[in-house]
């Protein structure tokens, strides 16, 4: 496979990915709010005029976060992703400079380097914002695991950048 093809294969399956989590997260807020009935249905009640001045249902009221948004753990975590965006700022730069190849982003990209730093800020600033919607909609553990995901990956593609050998183009010998 040719490394455009490659590059198309990974886009595809990451919109595909992508797809199905929004999918996934988007149907836990409807399923929360199906009403629970504990007679089964068709099933007579005894005393229906008893029942007809109270509620059948009870109003469903929103539950107290479990902690504040921009509490300490959060802090920690965002300055956690954010340190490790400049670490790939960093480590990407440096192993240009040793004559490597960016692979996932396209040259224009990375070449530029207001484009590139922007485009870090722009990740930091996406996975806040994706905690915070994540804390709205209560799933406060994923809110955490998330940015844990996020330091974790990028970390590891730190490393790598580090690690990848040098190569530096032949240079061509003076007569």
């Amino acid at each position: 496979m040719s490394k455009d093809g490659a590059i198309r294969y990974s886009a595809k399956l990451f919109m595909m990915t992508m797809l199905i989590v929004d999918c996934f997260f988007v149907s836990l807020p409807a399923r929360a709010q199906c009403v629970v009935t504990q007679d089964p249905p068709g099933k007579p009640r005894d005393s229906d005029a008893a029942l007809s001045t109270v509620p059948a249902t009870q109003p469903v009221t929103p539950g107290e976060p479990q902690h504040a948004f921009w509490d300490r753990t959060n802090l920690l975590l965002f300055s956690g992703i954010a340190v490790m965006r400049g670490l790939d700022y960093a480590s990407t730069r440096n192993f240009q400079a040793r004559g490597r190849q960016e692979i996932l982003l396209p040259d224009d990209v990375v070449d530029n380097s207001a484009g590139f730093a922007s485009l870090e800020a722009a990740a930091t600033l996406t996975s806040v914002g994706i905690s915070y919607w994540l804390h709205r909609t209560g799933h406060h553990t994923l809110e955490r695991w998330l940015s844990i995901g996020h330091i974790g990956v990028t970390g590891f593609g730190d490393v790598r950048n580090y690690a990848l050998e040098s190569r530096h183009r032949a240079q061509s010998s003076r007569p």
